[in-house]
């Protein structure tokens, strides 16, 4: 068979950093990810982009050398993405956060409210009922990290922990601050409103569920190939139907229930957010299928059915 010569250069400064003498042709850019990490033990796989184009993107692990558009002296770029961290880890520390910092709100601690025993608890059953919610939704989470969720993506930047941990631990403490004042007022419909809201909370929670693991079993042993994902026999799955990413209609949907639960402003805002920021990544993804697959149902669309 006809070897290759692989240099990789500077994405920035075009310097060339390694001169890689006959690669096999089936040589995957994993493989040749772990030749440049034995020559620069810095660079450890995971942090490592490697480019096509130094404006281009990463080309993926599983991507064949002789299967790309170079010759038999291929030029690769490189670029360092800088200290990485595991997704799992990732959504651990996120998820852990606001599940314990809202106790610390629910079981009004001394140093928050600044009150005397007749304080300590809420004479609103609904306060105690956001509690459990607040709590299972991130339970639930955190069971979905380590028995569910399998990451295309091993890693990201370690840096965007601090931003990701501000943005989930900082919403927590605020929405538990109003949510367990001594001051908060329970809904206006009563007992309508909240089990209305409860209802619809927990339908939204097992379709979020549902769809994680459906998104799992795609990629079952393994294989990182995207797939289109289809309806199953579970109702909650009908949504791929009309949507590309069920997982975030109904995430938006759990926290519409637990604004209207709650009947609490800082919630809104928080759900307003999550809303604005899952229909970027739906959107993300919807254009990533379309580009990907010819035959992908037209009649989807990335976050709400018909509308967007």
């Amino acid at each position: 068979f006809v070897s290759y010569q692989v240099e990789i250069l500077d994405w920035k400064t075009k310097e060339q950093l390694c001169f890689l003498d006959k690669v096999e042709p089936n040589a995957t850019i994993r493989e040749i990810r772990l030749m440049f990490h034995k020559l620069y033990p810095r660079w450890y796989p995971a942090r490592q982009s490697i480019k096509l184009d130094p404006k281009g993107k990463s080309l993926r692990d599983e991507e064949i050398l002789q299967h790309l558009p170079v010759g038999t002296t291929a030029t690769l770029y490189f670029k360092d993405l800088g200290p990485q961290i595991g997704w799992t880890t990732v959504f651990l520390i996120e998820y852990t956060g606001p599940l314990f910092i809202y106790f610390l709100f629910y079981f009004r601690m001394p140093f928050v409210y600044g009150l005397d025993e007749r304080f300590t608890s809420s004479p609103h059953p609904v306060v105690n009922l956001a509690c459990i919610c607040h709590s299972f939704h991130y339970i639930k989470r955190l069971i979905e990290t380590v028995f569910v969720h399998r990451f295309s993506h091993g890693t990201m930047p370690l840096r965007n922990i601090v931003k990701n941990c501000l943005y989930y631990w900082g919403f927590a403490a605020w929405l538990a601050y109003y949510i367990n004042h001594p001051l908060y007022t329970p809904p206006s419909y009563g007992k309508k409103q909240i089990n209305f809201a409860v209802i619809m909370f927990l339908l939204c929670e097992a379709g979020n569920f549902s769809i994680h693991v459906a998104l799992s079993d795609l990629q079952r042993n393994g294989s990182k190939t995207r797939k289109i994902p289809y309806p199953t026999k579970n109702p909650f799955t009908w949504l791929f139907f009309f949507v590309s990413c069920p997982n975030y209609t109904y995430e938006v949907g759990t926290w519409i229930s637990f604004t209207i639960m709650t009947q609490c402003v800082p919630v809104g805002l928080f759900t307003l957010l999550c809303f604005i920021q899952m229909t970027v990544w739906a959107k993300d993804k919807h254009c990533t299928y379309l580009r990907e697959f010819k035959d992908y149902p037209s009649l989807r669309m990335p976050i709400i059915p018909f509308l967007l």
